[in-house]
């Protein structure tokens, strides 16, 4: 998984790239770059 400062220039690598909210273990909010067909697109920031 990557780490990135822009986000938005992940989710345009793919048609199927997501952006999604989670919490972390800490109660921080992450953003996650997430593809269920190319787990290597993943990206988190």
């Amino acid at each position: 998984m990557k780490k990135t400062s822009s986000i938005k220039s992940l989710k345009s690598r793919d048609k199927k790239n997501k952006v999604v909210r989670r919490r972390d273990g800490k109660g921080k909010i992450r953003l996650y770059v997430i593809n269920k067909e190319k787990p290597r697109m993943k990206a988190k920031q």
